[in-house]
């Protein structure tokens, strides 16, 4: 992925020298469910935090387990921080690609902030672990990352590369652009008058639809900025395979339960983020009204 030398956002806030680093790990609740758990959260793109933090507690609210230590004023990351500066490229590039889609449909798009924390961090959404992999709060408009993240992508689920990187990311703004039109509002009102298996059902539209619009991310910024080299795509299509809720579940337990998929099959993983990336159109990526995912 061909990132060096492109403009950096200045909206990345580090927290990572601050308090609200490593001493809030806690235990996953045993049994065969804590190692499903620990597949699934640990690769968790988006979700609220309050709810796998029920799954993890033993189902108390995310406030009533161990607190994050006051975190200090966010910086800016150091200049020589390659890992920062990539995420901060990648961040800037979203903020070009959606700010112009949005200026085409005649409104305007509020960029979000993206944080790095260490271990353990509190957004408007309550406290949240590492192992909870990257997410989005749509009550203060962040992404957060840990940025040891990538290092499990790569090594643990066998996605290396940028472009998977990237994607991951482009994921989480996805669930940004969501926020903005209207439709997170909209899920998350319906969600509270359904069962836990529609629940489900929601859940895993919203995240294909994010995968799409990291698609439509890369369509546009590759056709603008040349950004995709030879093996970014295989990369970003390993990246969504290994996060599939059928992977992680037949890794973790040996079998599938569909009921309980929040995210997706690889196959609809990668397909809906095919169809961002060969589209480049938002409207593709309505996956609420799709018969088939």
């Amino acid at each position: 992925m061909r990132w060096e030398g492109g403009r950096e956002s200045d909206n990345v806030e580090d927290l990572r020298r601050g308090g609200g680093g490593g001493g809030m790990r806690r235990g996953i609740a045993g049994g065969g469910i804590g190692v499903v758990l620990i597949a699934v959260v640990a690769m968790f793109l988006g979700i609220d935090p309050s709810m796998i933090m029920g799954l993890l507690g033993g189902g108390g609210p995310i406030g009533s387990g161990p607190q994050v230590s006051q975190q200090a004023p966010a910086q800016r990351p150091p200049a020589d921080d390659r890992a920062a500066k990539f995420v901060s490229v990648v961040l800037a590039d979203t903020e070009d690609t959606w700010s112009a889609l949005f200026k085409q449909g005649n409104a305007q798009y509020r960029v979000p902030k993206l944080v790095l924390f260490r271990g353990a961090v509190q957004s408007a959404c309550g406290n949240a672990q590492s192992a909870m992999g990257p997410f989005y709060c749509p009550g203060d408009n962040k992404v957060y990352i840990d940025l040891s993240f990538f290092d499990e992508l790569e090594q643990r689920f066998r996605a290396p590369g940028d472009f998977a990187k990237a994607y991951v990311i482009a994921h989480e703004i996805g669930h940004h652009v969501q926020n903005l039109l209207g439709i997170a509002g909209k899920v998350d009102a319906q969600r509270r008058r359904v069962s836990e298996v529609e629940n489900n059902r929601l859940s895993v539209r919203m995240e294909l639809q994010a995968d799409c619009l990291a698609g439509i991310w890369a369509h546009h910024a590759n056709r603008t900025r040349q950004i995709l080299e030879r093996g970014d795509i295989e990369a970003a299509m390993a990246a969504a395979t290994a996060i599939g809720d059928d992977r992680l579940q037949k890794q973790a337990r040996g079998y599938v339960s569909p009921e309980s998929f929040t995210h997706g099959t690889s196959e609809q993983r990668v397909r809906w983020f095919r169809r961002g990336l060969d589209s480049g159109q938002i409207a593709q990526c309505n996956t609420f009204a799709a018969r088939d995912l």
